[in-house]
C-alpha cells in the first residue's frame, strides 16, 4: 500500500478538463501539493461520504470481538472515523443454493442472524457511535449529531424464498434494497454468471420475480441490478415505478466483466433516473491490468497461503465450485493474504502496478461523460473482495476524495457523487411507495 506521505510528494500538478463542468484549477494549488490536500480535507469533512456495499461476518458482531475495536475487517468503527467514511450499508448476504425448501429455510436464517448482527451493532454495542438510518433524513440527521450512520441492504433475493410477505419483513428489519440474484440463478431473476455459457433459467425475471419488484416499490425499497443478469435488469426498469441502482458494479466499457453495466445498461439507468455505485474492487476496475499482475503474483499468493496454513484458490472458476460454507471460510482469510502477497510484490523492482483509486475514478470519469454526473455513486464491496490501492480499507476514504479534487470537481460535485445522488434516488423511491398509502 502507498502511504499518506507518498501521497502528498507526488499529487498530480494538472486537474483534468474533459469534463468543462469541472473546477478551473487555482494555479496554487496546482503548485503546492499540500494547498490542495488541505483544500481535499475540508471538502472530505464537510460532504457526507456513503458507501453502498460491506459485508459483514456475524462472528465480528459478539460481545468480545466487534466493530468498536479495530479487528481485522477493512469496515470498522475506528477505521471510518480514520478515514471520515460516514455511512456504511451493511450486508446481508446470502450465497446462492439450491431453488428448494431446505436451501430457503437456511438462507432466510442465514439473513436474519446478519439483519439481528446489524441490530445489536446500533442498538447494544455502540449506540452511542452509530446508528441506524432509514430516509435520507435519517442520514442526514444523525450525520449532524457526529455519529456513523448505518443503512443495509440486502444482497441476493434468495432468503425470500417463495414467500413474498418476506419481503416487507426484510424492510421492516431496516432493508432498503435489494439485488434479486448474486452468483446464481435464484428463484426471482438470472443471474449474470449465465453470460458465460448462456444458459439461462427465467430468460430474465421470474413471475416471481415480477411480484417482489411490485412489492418493493409499494414498500420503497431500492431496486439492486448489481448482479441479474442484463436482460433481467431491462425487465426490471420497464416494470420498476422508480428508479434503480447499482450498488456495487463499474463501466464495462473501461473493464469487460459481466458484473459491471454496458454502454447501453448506462443508457437504460440514465433514462430510468437510476445511479451506479462504481465499486473498489480490483478486477472490475481494471481486467487487463489485473490478469497482467495475477500471471505474476499467483506463485506469491500460493507462498503466503502456505505459510498460513489455509488452502487458496487462484481462480474465480475454482471458488465458484466451493460451497456456501466454504466460500465463507475462504473469505475469513483472503484478505489477509492478499494483503501479505501485494506486500511483496511492491518491494520487487517492476513488479506489475496494482489498481488503483486512479482506475476507481477513471470510470467515474467515464460515466459522467456517457450519463452525466446525476447518475454516479462510491461503493468500496469491503469485506467482500473489494479493495484496492490507495482505498484498502475505509480508513483511507479521504485518498477518494483527493483523487477527486485533483481531477479538478468541486465540492458540490463530490458531495452528489459521494452521496447526493443516491439519497435523491433513495427519496424518490419513498416518495413513491407515500404515494399510494
Amino acid at each position: 500500500m502507498k502511504t499518506n506521505l507518498l501521497i502528498l510528494i507526488s499529487i498530480l500538478a494538472c486537474f483534468s478538463c474533459k469534463n468543462e463542468t469541472k473546477q478551473t484549477s487555482d494555479s496554487n494549488m496546482t503548485k503546492n501539493s499540500l494547498a490542495l490536500v488541505e483544500r481535499a480535507k475540508a471538502i472530505h469533512n464537510r460532504v457526507i461520504t456513503i458507501d453502498t456495499h460491506d459485508d459483514i461476518e456475524v462472528s465480528n458482531f459478539t460481545d468480545s470481538i466487534n466493530y468498536t475495536q479495530d479487528i481485522n475487517a477493512q469496515v470498522t468503527l475506528p477505521k471510518m472515523k480514520a478515514g471520515g467514511l460516514d455511512v456504511a450499508w451493511f450486508i446481508v448476504y446470502t450465497g446462492q443454493d439450491t431453488l428448494t425448501d431446505e436451501g430457503y429455510k437456511k438462507a432466510y436464517e442465514n439473513a436474519m442472524s446478519k439483519f439481528d448482527a446489524i441490530h445489536k451493532l446500533v442498538e447494544d454495542l455502540a449506540p452511542d457511535q452509530i446508528e441506524l438510518a432509514l430516509t435520507s433524513d435519517d442520514v442526514r440527521r444523525i450525520h449532524a449529531s457526529g455519529k456513523k450512520v448505518a443503512m443495509i441492504g440486502v444482497e441476493n433475493g434468495y432468503p425470500i424464498g417463495l414467500e413474498i410477505s418476506n419481503v416487507e419483513k426484510f424492510y421492516n428489519l431496516g432493508a432498503r434494497y435489494i439485488s434479486l440474484a448474486h452468483n446464481g440463478h435464484s428463484q426471482l431473476c438470472d443471474s449474470h454468471t449465465g453470460e458465460t455459457k448462456g444458459d439461462w433459467l427465467h430468460n430474465g425475471l421470474s413471475d416471481l420475480g415480477k411480484e417482489v419488484i411490485t412489492e418493493m416499490n409499494r414498500l420503497g425499497l431500492m431496486v439492486d441490478v448489481s448482479h441479474p443478469s442484463k436482460e433481467a435488469m431491462k425487465q426490471m426498469i420497464e416494470l420498476s415505478k422508480t428508479p434503480i441502482i447499482a450498488s456495487h458494479s463499474a463501466a464495462r466499457g473501461l473493464s469487460d466483466e459481466s458484473r459491471n453495466l454496458d454502454d447501453e445498461q448506462l443508457e437504460w439507468l440514465k433514462e430510468n433516473g437510476g445511479v451506479i455505485q462504481v465499486v473498489a474492487l480490483d478486477e472490475y476496475l481494471n481486467t487487463d491490468k489485473m490478469a497482467t499482475r495475477n500471471a505474476e503474483i499467483k506463485d506469491i499468493q500460493q507462498q503466503v497461503a502456505d505459510s498460513l496454513s489455509v488452502k487458496w484458490y487462484a481462480s474465480s472458476e475454482e471458488f465458484m465450485k466451493l460451497t456456501n460454507e466454504e466460500q465463507d471460510d475462504f473469505f475469513v482469510y483472503y484478505k489477509k493474504v492478499l494483503d501479505l502477497a501485494n506486500a511483496k510484490a511492491d518491494k520487487i523492482d517492476g513488479f506489475p502496478p496494482n489498481v488503483n483509486v486512479s482506475d476507481l475514478v477513471d470510470h467515474i470519469d467515464y460515466i459522467i461523460d456517457k450519463i452525466g454526473i446525476e447518475h454516479v455513486g462510491i461503493s468500496s464491496d469491503f469485506d467482500g473482495g473489494g479493495g484496492i490501492e490507495g482505498w484498502n480499507n475505509a480508513s483511507e476514504t479521504f485518498n477518494v476524495t483527493l483523487e477527486l479534487v485533483k481531477r479538478g470537481y468541486t465540492e458540490e460535485q463530490i458531495s452528489m457523487i459521494w452521496s447526493g445522488n443516491l439519497l435523491r434516488v433513495l427519496d424518490d423511491v419513498q416518495a413513491y411507495a407515500d404515494s399510494l398509502k
